[in-house]
């Protein structure tokens, strides 16, 4: 027989419950505390590496990907339960990156430190190939600052983040053909602007 302890913890495993659990409580209530803590823990690394692949440095992909999840508990009231929780919670990633982006006075390229492995997905199995892989960061990193918003965030969701087609068109709400146009497209200026770098 099924306890309401254990339907509470089945329905905390979808992101979409996890949601309704927030907006649909009090928000001093302790099972929407706990579904919010449950949403960061599983997303957390997800939103800073998207920031970080948006903005280009560490301090300012934190604040971003921590006024994400502000705004989804702020704002879970209003979450479409038919629809999935991630493009949602994308949408306000990217609008606050743009938004940061727009603020930022002097073209800044701060780069990911080398020891921060999180940018590329490095594995620290192979010290050896991990440390050159990380000392690529910082000619990807001035590069893909250069690509245009629409072009940076096809090329962090497909390389730095393994989404597939399908999986970035739901994400960015556009045909598949058009990820891959547009995937196509981005590389190749993104492979221009690394080898003018290099010159």
């Amino acid at each position: 027989m099924t306890s309401d302890k254990d339907r509470e913890e089945e329905s905390m495993t979808n992101d979409s419950a996890l949601v309704m659990s927030i907006g649909t409580g009090d928000k001093k209530n302790k099972k929407a505390q706990k579904a919010f803590e449950k949403l960061v823990e599983r997303h957390k690394k997800t939103a800073y590496r998207v920031a970080l692949g948006m903005v280009g440095n560490k301090d300012d992909a934190f604040d971003i990907s921590q006024e994400a999840f502000l705004r989804v508990y702020k704002s879970a009231n209003t979450f479409d339960k038919s629809q999935p929780f991630l493009p949602w919670f994308y949408t306000i990633i990217a609008n606050l990156c743009r938004t940061w982006l727009r603020r930022r006075t002097t073209h800044d390229y701060r780069m990911v430190d080398v020891d921060d492995a999180s940018y590329l997905l490095v594995s620290d199995d192979n010290p050896e190939e991990a440390m050159i892989k990380k000392q690529q960061a910082a000619g990807l990193r001035e590069a893909l600052m250069e690509l245009s918003f629409a072009d940076r965030e096809i090329v962090v969701l497909q390389h730095f983040r393994n989404l597939s087609y399908d999986e970035i068109a739901t994400m960015l709400d556009i045909p598949r053909g058009t990820v891959m146009s547009r995937l196509y497209y981005a590389r190749k200026r993104l492979a221009k602007l690394m080898r003018q770098n290099d010159e």
